[in-house]
């Protein structure tokens, strides 16, 4: 008789499982004994991150309609603050989430066996954005808006959805700003390592943040569902933001007492708007958003507090 006590090891797709959350996430999945097939557009980099642990695949051609997977987990996605969005770069950024997500979906209409359960990665700019002191709380019920960061998320996760046609659960996980060793965070932190930090626009704009062990925990404890009656699969939106966001002079602030920089200088947001163009609203503009679903289900963070999040963080980097 089998031991109940041993968890169920999975067959999973992963897309995206080079980049900073994927890596977290992968091997979080091959310590539980999961089984990892990665979609990836560069073979030598999986092999160097992952050796043998995991297979890689360079195109969904080189999966047979006969291969089965229990799950899915769709991480891809080109970086959204970078170059200015031209209409060209505004189409990269489409391709590498949407176009990417129907392609999954695709596949898994031709599939023999299909997945029960997809997480498909999504962001916070699915609400837009607030202006500076606005006190409104954004559920995983807040409406989206009609600005480009907004129509990005919406139209991933419409795509995503796409995949319930087939029987599959799917679940939108938006995204704050993923705190770790690597990502946003090493660049927000560089000019304060150099001693001079940096405040962003008037200050009062929210920032919504969640550390990268709080991502890798949700998505273990979700995925645990598997097992679970078709009823009991969790779906839909899920806010994944630590449960106290902060403002930007607070994200400076205390910046600044853990790195030991005394000096933090201005950027105005006229500065940002001419340098970065229509994507300084990330930057200038905040959003309050909060984890109701996880809250409402009982789910504790481990890090609720930013000074927390970043002293681990720091700690880990030595």
């Amino acid at each position: 008789m089998p031991n109940s006590s041993v968890p169920p090891s999975y067959s999973i797709l992963v897309t995206g499982g080079t980049g900073f959350l994927g890596q977290a996430l992968c091997n979080m999945l091959l310590a539980k004994g999961h089984k990892l097939t990665l979609w990836v557009r560069d073979l030598a980099k999986g092999a160097r991150l992952y050796g043998q642990r995991v297979r890689c695949v360079s195109s969904l051609a080189d999966l047979g309609p006969e291969e089965a997977f229990d799950a899915i987990l769709n991480f891809a996605g080109e970086p959204v603050l970078g170059p200015r969005w031209s209409s060209a770069r505004k189409e990269v950024l489409h391709a590498s989430r949407s176009g990417v997500t129907q392609a999954l979906v695709d596949w898994v209409a031709r599939a023999h066996t299909r997945p029960r359960l997809m997480f498909s990665a999504s962001a916070i700019g699915y609400y837009g954005t607030q202006p500076p002191g606005d006190p409104s709380v954004l559920g995983e019920d807040a409406p989206s808006q009609p600005i480009f960061m907004s129509e990005l998320c919406q139209r991933w996760e419409q795509t995503a959805m796409g995949m319930a046609a087939y029987g599959v659960s799917v679940v939108v996980l938006r995204l704050g700003v993923v705190l770790g060793q690597d990502g946003a965070l090493p660049r927000m932190l560089q000019p304060f390592r150099f001693g001079v930090g940096v405040q962003l626009g008037r200050g009062d704009q929210v920032f919504s943040w969640v550390h990268v062990d709080d991502v890798v925990t949700v998505v273990s404890l979700l995925l645990a569902r598997l097992h679970a009656t078709p009823q009991s699969l969790p779906s839909g939106p899920y806010n994944l933001t630590a449960p106290l966001p902060i403002t930007q002079s607070e994200f400076t602030q205390t910046v600044g007492q853990v790195l030991r920089c005394v000096l933090a200088l201005p950027a105005p947001a006229m500065l940002l708007d001419l340098v970065l163009g229509e994507q300084a609203t990330l930057l200038t503009d905040g959003q309050r958003v909060v984890p109701q679903r996880l809250l409402g289900e009982g789910y504790r963070f481990k890090f609720e507090h930013f000074e927390a999040a970043l002293r681990d963080i720091e700690q880990r980097r030595g």
